[in-house]
């Protein structure tokens, strides 16, 4: 039989269009994705926990971190002391009381850091849009900045808070 397409009948069925010889079509498939991504190019599996990222980018992925942790439960845990605070004088003796144990006020240190380092990073991210420090060192020395006056200003608050 030659190549080409041929019309055939078919019982029970209507004419079918057919095209010889038969397509390879995995084969034909496989072939494009060959020339188009030859096996030298093709991705890698990365593992993004043994790369070592640039001092800016752990800064930006902190500050991410940073106002997601701030907001979800941030803000809940902070209407709730707020509403303990104004309800009587009763809950806000027992927030005064929850509030002065140890392990709560190493969370509200916590808090405090992703406060000032989510403040402190989106100084820094608002000076990044309005092209300032956007060369390499600048950029690197910013990021230092962030998280020395973040660290400092966290120990600052700390000391007053014990």
């Amino acid at each position: 039989m030659s190549a080409g397409i041929e019309r055939i009948k078919l019982e029970n069925w209507s004419d079918c269009w057919v095209i010889h010889p038969p397509i390879n079509l995995p084969g034909l498939i496989s072939y494009f994705m060959e020339a188009r991504y030859p096996a030298k190019r093709r991705p890698k599996y990365l593992n993004l926990l043994k790369i070592r990222q640039p001092l800016p980018a752990i800064v930006s992925i902190l500050h991410r971190i940073s106002g997601v942790l701030l907001f979800l439960p941030g803000i809940p845990l902070f209407l709730y002391g707020l509403q303990m605070l104004l309800q009587s004088p009763d809950t806000f003796a027992s927030l005064q009381s929850n509030l002065a144990h140890p392990l709560c006020k190493l969370f509200l240190l916590l808090a405090t850091w992703f406060f000032i380092h989510h403040l402190l990073a989106g100084i820094r991210h608002l000076m990044l849009d309005l092209h300032y420090g956007m060369q390499l060192e600048q950029a690197r020395l910013s990021s230092k900045l962030v998280l020395a006056f973040g660290a400092i200003l966290t120990a600052l608050i700390g000391i007053w808070l014990w």
